[in-house]
Order: C-alpha cells, then structure tokens, then sequence
C-alpha cells in the first residue's frame, strides 16, 4: 500500500496511482485528524472524495503517531493525552475516539488503537502496555458500528513470542475480520522481526488476512510473504526515491551519482513503467541535480511501480506454487544494495 499521509502520496496524483498499480493506499489517522480535521472530511463526504481517490483506503489508528511523541504525551487506561506536534494543543485519544475519527474519514479498512511500545524496552513494560492494548481492542470493537469498514485488531507484544501468542489469541477471542502485527521495524533486528512473523504465521487465522506495519525493502517484503503476511504499507519506495535513490530488479540506484551524468539507458531495462519508457538515468541525474521537482515525480512513479510489479509476481508466484523458487531468484537480483555509489 502506497503511503498517503495526509490524504496525499507525495508528488502523485490519483490517476497516476492508477497507472502504476495501486489498489489501495494508506492515510494516517493522527495527521488527518490534525489537519485538516475529520469533521471536514466527513463535511467533504470522506477521504475518498476530498482526495478523488476511488479504490479503497486503509487507515492506521494514529498509535504510533502518539507514542512517538514521547515528552508530549501521557498514556492512562483511559487512553492517550497527547500535545499536537504542530502548535502545541492538547487532545486526547481514546479508543472510541479514534474509531469515531476513522468513521469520519470513512476508510475501508481501519485499525484499533493500541500502544506501540518502544524500542528496546524491558518485558514487564511491554506485558503492561499489552493490557492496555488488549483492553483498548475490546473497547474499539465495541464502539465500532459502520459494517461498511473492516475493523483490524494489532498484535503487540515485543520480540517476546510468549507475549505475541497472548496477544494473537486474545485477539482472536474478540474475533476481527483482520489482524495487524505492529511494534515491529521500530529498532529491532531483522532476525527479532522475521522471528516473530514466522512464529505468528502459525497462530495467526489463515483464512483471514494479515498485515506487517511500516515494512520494507523489497527483500523484506519477500521475507515476510514467506512468513505468511498478505499486506504491507512503507514510506521507503516515495521517501527514498525523492532523495534520489530508487528500487530496480538489480538493487537500489542512486540516480545522483556522477556515473550516470551520460547514462541513457532507463533507470531499470527490466520496467515497463512510464518513467522507464520515456526518460533516461542522464535525464532523472539532471533533474535532481537541478532541484527540479519533475524527477521526484519521475523516481517515485518508478519505485511505486517497481513495488507493485513485485508483489504481483510474487502473487502469481504462490498461485504457481513456486514461490521459493522466485523469492531465490529475486534475492539474487537485488543484493546488489549499493548500485550506483
């Protein structure tokens, strides 16, 4: 799911959205409720129409967005009193609150309030914050009533596989139509995070799907699709590929480099996009040299682009049943990280 914080992907348009693949992007909750507020979206008939965008949406529930505030906010059974990074004020966010505020925006898919603890943090906390987790998902799904949004519960729980599989059945006690495994990529290794997912992979329901929050790199993403997840979210393909450094088939490109100031070739020979189709290495190299805003655009169509086509062959990779044998070949592909360096 392509990253739309503020009810935009950065330096795209819809329609370009489209083009390239997407079929669901991803707003936050904390930042729309900020600004521009939810009771405008809701005035403005909901995100979809405020942003014309016409396939689904997903919204997380701000909970990281909180925590991460750290000196700014005080979390108590009741919820989270928190101040605004913007000018200072004061809110709180309950889990009713935070439904309430996905109801107004009116996404497809939204996500109970939870605490998403920090990294690294002692076993005690982390089993404490999960209480508070646990409670907030029975209280969200309680005031949760518009059946035209799926509700997802989170499972936390740390690095602590005893504490993912409380939370995991829990979870499944409330019963959700989907399950988020959150508190991950906050810190921990790549060991710690696939050790989870893979554990998870065996608790979790396989009839219901599961979504990884903020992951990854392309090889990550492989990674976890071998572990069972079906949905994943990341600011790396736009945040990345506005800085000048971009995903292909044979690793990450970084288009700044001098060594492509007379490079004519696409930035990937193996994509069809319409970055690739029409404009060369040289060009995008002179365009960021230049500041121009055209070849943040022109990255970030491809990396998008190169993202969906990934996980559309891994798609069709699993319906063949030769998924390793992809996820082999296409590792192989792109541990060439440093291209272009």
């Amino acid at each position: 799911m392509p990253v739309g914080t503020r009810a935009t992907v950065k330096t795209l348009s819809p329609s370009e959205l489209e083009d390239i693949g997407a079929q669901i992007i991803l707003g936050n909750t904390y930042h729309l409720y900020l600004r521009p507020g939810h009771d405008l979206i809701k005035k403005a008939e909901g995100l979809h129409k405020f942003m014309s965008w016409n396939k689904p949406i997903l919204t997380d529930s701000g909970g990281f967005q909180v925590m991460s505030l750290k000196g700014l906010r005080k979390i108590t059974p009741e919820g989270v009193r928190f101040q605004s990074h913007i000018d200072g004020s004061y809110h709180m966010f309950t889990p009713e609150k935070v439904i309430e505020i996905q109801n107004a925006i009116g996404a497809d898919i939204i996500m109970s309030f939870d605490e998403c603890p920090p990294y690294p943090a002692t076993k005690k906390y982390i089993a404490e914050s999960l209480k508070t987790t646990l409670d907030w998902a029975k209280r969200g799904k309680e005031a949760h009533e518009n059946l035209n949004q799926t509700l997802f519960g989170i499972v936390q729980g740390g690095i602590f596989e005893d504490l993912r599989e409380e939370s995991a059945r829990k979870l499944m006690e409330i019963d959700f139509p989907g399950y988020s495994i959150g508190g991950l990529a906050v810190g921990e290794s790549k060991q710690d995070l696939l050790k989870i997912t893979k554990f998870l992979n065996n608790i979790l329901p396989k009839n219901k799907p599961r979504y990884l929050m903020g992951v990854g790199t392309p090889k990550d993403i492989l990674d976890n699709i071998g572990n069972g997840i079906d949905m994943f979210d990341c600011v790396m393909p736009t945040r990345n590929a506005r800085k000048g450094t971009v995903f292909t088939s044979n690793g990450k490109l970084i288009i700044k480099s001098a060594r492509y100031k007379e490079d004519f070739s696409p930035i990937d020979e193996e994509c069809n996009c319409y970055t690739c189709k029409n404009f060369s290495r040289a060009y995008l190299r002179h365009l960021f040299s230049v500041d121009e805003l055209l070849g943040m655009r022109l990255a970030t169509i491809h990396s998008l682009h190169f993202y969906m086509e990934l996980v559309k062959s891994a798609r069709k990779a699993i319906f063949d049943k030769k998924f390793a044998e992809f996820k082999k070949a296409m590792e192989q592909k792109l541990q060439n990280e440093t291209l272009g360096r």
